[in-house]
């Protein structure tokens, strides 16, 4: 983690004042904040649920969101359920056809990823009893490791994706969009020009792990706060609408 040195100068306080003073008061801005994570429901995840999400994720990236999730229920069938071991069992000309169903976004590499992670989620499964499970035992105040096993144990689960995906599997975590890394940079966080890097994973989760224990907040709040705090102000009607993690 970065050192002491690197913490910000500005307290969360004034973060969360500024965000409420731009939305309308402490009111709105309580209605713009995610669920509270829940470690328990976490732990209970199935893993066809975990792999599901991962493939939403994954074809999702580059791509309109409402077209994929107009498109889900076909998804499912298509990919058994999203049920591991299953998939796993499938031959090659299973995977073969799936490039031209229509029932799913026919793009072979996101396609193949599925299987891969498939074979990810399995074996995690095996390692720690599901994969929910290990994400419940993560530590909290280390996303930038799990980031960093899902990038290298996973398929197409680098970068945003990555971050995507355990917020909405529920697990506590910060997403560093356009205006949560304006915010970490006005506030004095030294990141690099395109903020990718291991080192600037590793000051922004340090300096958001500082304001999530200042404020008593879940991550997931500190993440959603900062992004309220800066940047263009949406409306907040509009804000209701997009919001969904």
């Amino acid at each position: 983690m970065a050192g002491s040195s690197d913490m910000a100068r500005i307290p969360f306080k004034r973060i969360r004042e500024r965000a409420a003073q731009r939305k309308g008061g402490e009111k709105v801005l309580a209605s713009l904040l995610p669920k509270k994570p829940d470690q328990k429901a976490l732990a209970r995840l199935g893993d066809d649920r975990v792999l599901s999400e991962m493939a939403c994720r994954v074809f999702s990236a580059g791509f309109v969101w409402e077209v994929i999730d107009k498109k889900w229920p076909g998804f499912e069938e298509a990919f058994l359920d999203f049920n591991p071991k299953r998939l796993l069992f499938q031959p090659a000309e299973f995977w073969e056809k799936l490039a031209s169903d229509k029932r799913i976004v026919r793009n072979p590499q996101k396609i193949r990823s599925v299987r891969e992670n498939a074979k990810f989620v399995t074996e995690i499964a095996a390692e720690h009893g599901s994969f929910g499970k290990f994400l419940a035992d993560w530590p909290a105040d280390d996303q930038a490791g799990l980031l960093d096993v899902l990038a290298r144990r996973g398929s197409r689960l680098g970068g945003h994706s990555g971050q995507y995906l355990l917020r909405f599997l529920g697990w506590d975590a910060f997403v560093l969009s356009g205006d949560v890394l304006l915010c970490l940079r006005d506030a004095g966080v030294p990141l690099s020009a395109s903020a990718t890097s291991k080192k600037d994973l590793r000051a922004a989760q340090a300096q958001l792990n500082a304001w999530r224990e200042e404020s008593g907040l879940p991550m997931t709040h500190v993440s959603r706060i900062c992004a309220l705090s800066i940047g263009e102000n949406h409306d907040v009607a509009r804000l209701k609408e997009i919001m969904q993690l």
